[in-house]
């Protein structure tokens, strides 16, 4: 049970992450995370209260503090994707989210057999292997470099190097996610991961508050400079706008789902499995990348894929 939840969990995060990044190149990240955050919260939230368990105050506040973690990774995850090619982004942050929960998870005593031990190596150097991404921004650009080749690449450059940072720091905050909601699932599913999401959503709320006052000041510095800014991007409040604000939102409804298949994973079988085959989501989300938006896959990366599928057989066995 714990491979196939822990697996649906992946596909789930996968999905969403991709819905929700492709969301943020076009409408702002933190409005992006503030609806799915309010969208999350509400389905969690109303998921917990017709659930039969009662909630208890250290679920709550192991949630809360996970919520806390992983809103600001999703800030940092979602940014990345916004502004870097996704197939650098995901697998980087899936890798560096293995490595706490992991780490936990043989300290306190899970011992694997052999077959679980080969497989989740497999699937630690598929992640790697898919985040060799050094020329996948220029999957758009290809046809055009011309007379801007080193120009082009050198903006690639700094591209790769700013998606990997990104991905780094989502991914460590992640596996703090992945740690400590962990440790709220062991008093109940649907209370932790609700509380999980109202911890998210304030953290976005926050990071909100602090963008806007920092934009109130820029803009007392540039007179009116910055309002004629603002009232251009609210001129575009059509009818796809609006399916796109809708499209943000389902993407919390999204990792609701796969915040409830993690947790059950966690509870009914070894923890650092379940953290090993949740963080294979940046497969889908790459896969989702080349097929929807036509970003290039190198021949490492499809290795790095079809290593996942083989380690995850592995894990299965």
């Amino acid at each position: 049970m714990v491979i196939l939840l822990g697996l649906a969990a992946a596909v789930l995060y996968g999905c969403g992450d991709f819905i929700g990044g492709t969301a943020s190149r076009r409408v702002s990240v933190l409005t992006v995370l503030m609806l799915a955050e309010s969208a999350g919260s509400v389905v969690a939230l109303v998921a917990a209260a017709l659930s039969p368990g009662a909630a208890s105050l250290a679920g709550l506040a192991w949630g809360a503090g996970a919520g806390t973690a992983g809103g600001l990774g999703l800030i940092m995850f979602y940014t990345g994707l916004a502004t870097g090619p996704m197939s650098v982004v995901a697998p980087v942050s899936g890798l560096v989210s293995t490595i706490l929960p992991v780490a936990v998870a043989l300290a306190e005593g899970e011992r694997p057999g052999v077959g679980v031990y080969a497989g989740a190596m497999l699937c630690f150097v598929a992640i790697v292997l898919a985040s060799s991404a050094g020329g996948a921004d220029g999957s758009r650009t290809g046809g055009r470099r011309g007379r801007r080749g080193s120009a082009g690449r050198s903006g690639g450059a700094g591209q790769t190097v700013r998606a990997l940072a990104y991905g780094v720091g989502a991914g460590g905050l992640f596996g703090l996610f992945f740690l400590l909601i962990r440790n709220a699932g062991q008093s109940g599913t649907l209370w932790p991961v609700a509380s999980a999401r109202v911890g998210e959503l304030a953290s976005v709320l926050a990071a909100a508050g602090v963008l806007q006052l920092a934009l109130r000041r820029r803009a007392r510095g540039r007179s009116n400079a910055g309002a004629s800014g603002t009232g251009a991007s609210g001129t575009g409040a059509s009818g796809a706008y609006g399916r796109l604000l809708m499209v943000a939102a389902s993407a919390g409804v999204i990792d609701v789902i796969a915040n409830i298949c993690y947790v059950a994973a966690a509870r009914t079988g070894m923890f650092g499995l379940a953290v090993v085959l949740a963080s294979l989501y940046p497969g889908v989300t790459v896969l989702l990348a080349r097929v929807v938006l036509g970003e290039r896959l190198r021949g490492v990366q499809q290795i790095g894929l079809g290593l996942a599928a083989v380690g995850i057989l592995l894990v299965a066995s």
